[in-house]
């Protein structure tokens, strides 16, 4: 659950405010946790049928061909979206790994930090299934709880910068308005897990006596606790020590001490080498299906090498040509995950469990529906705004 996506609250805080900042933290902390419960509840809908892809569940709610139309292509979004922003996620961390340990060191371009961490998922991505990475994905999981303690920790050491500024980060109105927007966005994709918690389900055995959401939502309310103690420090002592002069990634901001700075840098980059499979996998899985049952390509080894190897060039590429890390953050997180993590899991609840119209389950979902729609609809406007003026300035590939 705790993505790079932690790194840029503190940013988003800036763009927010402190009344807004926090609401949208807690607010966006609780209607994840519901859908994400929803979504559990419904990976079983009758005895004896699990749907163990988010697409499957689409097409149980809705119908063969529009539950994939429904999903597919956001739930593609979501992966490729994360799987890009993780490039860019492990590059930054890597060149200020280099540039903290060796500050006398002849300058590296970004662009060949990004293409060296890439090079490690030409290897990764072959890896054959989601039990092959349980060892990469556990130390992801230690290494994001302690980058993200060593963030807030380090941030509340240094104390309050002098002639910090709480100000919106925008000189006009019409600056602050798309900022909020986009801070939006950066929240959201902070919220990352639904987009494959059905598959991760699907490898817990279930029978009538021990159903799979009863351990799956044990495992739940863990990584919402680690969510809690990881973003809400994070976000709140990072946006009170820098205000708004915090940069879009919270440990660019951060110099001294240089070996713990240079320390958490790693422990990002470990981190996102692990996420970047969690949600590359189900895409390697979908689009090898559809190669085989659909194209009639025969499923052997050099079609996987090819069809991953593609797949990790065409993100790495993609993140060396746009490589901003916060404007990147507001739009997939609005465009993408808005849907699926927000008001996607709502729809369906209220097709499959039809609760009384006017009840208070009714009106709970409505009401996610509504504010994610506006999430979906207001976030990529003002991130793409900001991509826009970032790209201004911008020498490609530097």
């Amino acid at each position: 659950m705790v993505g790079a996506g932690v790194l840029g609250l503190p940013y988003a805080m800036s763009e927010l405010g402190w009344g807004p900042g926090v609401a949208a933290l807690a607010i966006s902390w609780v209607m994840t946790l519901y859908t994400l419960w929803q979504m559990v509840e419904m990976h079983e809908p009758e005895p004896g049928k699990r749907l163990d892809r988010y697409h499957e569940l689409g097409q149980y709610a809705f119908g063969e061909k529009v539950g994939l139309y429904v999903v597919v292509p956001q739930q593609l979004m979501v992966q490729i979206g994360v799987n890009i922003v993780y490039m860019v996620t492990g590059g930054t961390s890597l060149k200020k790994f280099h540039d903290t340990i060796c500050p006398s060191c002849t300058p590296i371009r970004r662009t060949y930090f990004i293409m060296i961490f890439g090079s490690v998922h030409l290897v990764l991505s072959h890896l054959p299934s989601f039990n092959s990475v349980t060892v990469i994905s556990v130390a992801a999981a230690v290494m994001s709880f302690s980058y993200s303690t060593i963030a807030w920790v380090a941030s509340a050491n240094k104390g309050v910068i002098a002639d910090v500024q709480y100000t919106p980060r925008a000189s006009t109105d019409v600056g602050r308005v798309f900022q909020f927007f986009s801070a939006l966005g950066d929240v959201a994709f902070a919220y990352a897990g639904h987009n494959v918690v059905l598959e991760i389900q699907a490898t817990i055995p279930s029978t009538p006596e021990k159903p799979s959401n009863k351990p799956m939502m044990k495992g739940v309310w863990v990584a919402y606790a680690v969510v809690f103690l990881c973003y809400f420090p994070v976000a709140i002592i990072g946006y009170w020590v820098f205000g708004n002069s915090v940069e879009d990634n919270i440990l660019v901001s951060l110099q001294k001490p240089a070996c713990l700075i240079a320390a958490a840098n790693m422990f990002v980059v470990i981190h996102v080498i692990g996420s970047y499979q969690v949600f590359a996998m189900p895409l390697f899985d979908t689009v090898e299906g559809w190669l085989v049952k659909s194209r009639n390509f025969k499923p052997t080894l050099l079609l996987r090498i090819c069809s991953r190897t593609i797949y990790v060039v065409l993100t790495c590429f993609l993140g060396c040509t746009f490589p901003f890390f916060g404007g990147l953050l507001g739009f997939f997180g609005g465009f993408a995950f808005a849907p699926t993590t927000y008001f996607l899991p709502c729809i369906i609840w209220l097709k499959i469990k039809k609760p009384k119209v006017l009840s208070l389950t009714w009106f709970i979902n409505v009401i996610c529906i509504v504010i994610g729609v506006a999430l979906m609809v207001l976030a990529p406007i003002g991130a793409l705004r900001q991509i826009i003026l970032q790209a201004k300035d911008y020498k490609f590939y530097s």
